[in-house]
This record gives structure tokens, C-alpha cells and sequence, in this order.
């Protein structure tokens, strides 16, 4: 369902880097772009760049989704269930800031990806 955009998300900066590594790299990325639309909300575009962030956000999770509920995922049962479960609130927080944004909704997104992508990498955020 999602081979085509796997491929193009896999294609890491650096061909080197491990799955892990590329995870950690898309989430603070996708991190860096929220806290750019909060730290600059009076923006003239704010709007624009706020829902493309968003957008890219919510792709990577739903990119995780198709992962985590594939058969013969891995990982085990316990932290498949609770990735669903943070994913399915970036869902719902990312619907929330669309209809109606603020800058301190953004917080807890940022932090999310910034400490899974932590914990990818093995260190503390």
C-alpha cells in the first residue's frame, strides 16, 4: 500500500545511515519544521507552512502505522501497541491544530518525535 512512498522515505541523506538511524533523521526533521511554524507563528505564510509540516508529519506516522500492523513486524506486541497508540494521538492532535491552531498544541508533537527519534538513536532528548 505504501511501497512507493517506503522507497522515497528510505532514501536517507546518507546512504550509510541504518533504518534507525534514517527514523530518527526523518522525526527531528519533521520536529525542526513544527518548531519552526511555533517559534515564527506571526508569520505572514504561517498558515501554509503550519499544514505542510503537518502534512509531513502525519505522513511519516502513517508510514509507521503500515509498518507496526504489517505481519511478521519484529517488534514486540507491547511497543507495537503502544507506537499505534502514540500515533493515533499525533492523529488527533494534528486534526485538533489544523481546525483550530495555536503554537502550544505544537508542543507535544515536537517533543514526541524529538524523544522516539532519542530513543532511536539510543540517547536521552
Amino acid at each position: 500500500m505504501y511501497a512507493t512512498q517506503m522507497q522515497a522515505y528510505r532514501k536517507a541523506p546518507n546512504a550509510e545511515m541504518s533504518e534507525r538511524e534514517i527514523d530518527a533523521y526523518a522525526l527531528t526533521q519533521s520536529a525542526l519544521k513544527i518548531r519552526d511554524c511555533q517559534q515564527n507563528w506571526d508569520m505572514p505564510e504561517r498558515i501554509d507552512r503550519l499544514f505542510e509540516a503537518l502534512r509531513i508529519n502525519s505522513f511519516l506516522w502513517s508510514i509507521f502505522q503500515a509498518e507496526i500492523s504489517a505481519d511478521g513486524n519484529p517488534l514486540p506486541k507491547q511497543l507495537r501497541e503502544d507506537l499505534l497508540t502514540l500515533s493515533l494521538f499525533v492523529d488527533k492532535r494534528t486534526k485538533e491544530v489544523m481546525c483550530f491552531p495555536e503554537p502550544d498544541k505544537l508542543t507535544a508533537l515536537i517533543n514526541l518525535n524529538l524523544n522516539i527519534a532519542a530513543g532511536l538513536k539510543g540517547s536521552a532528548a
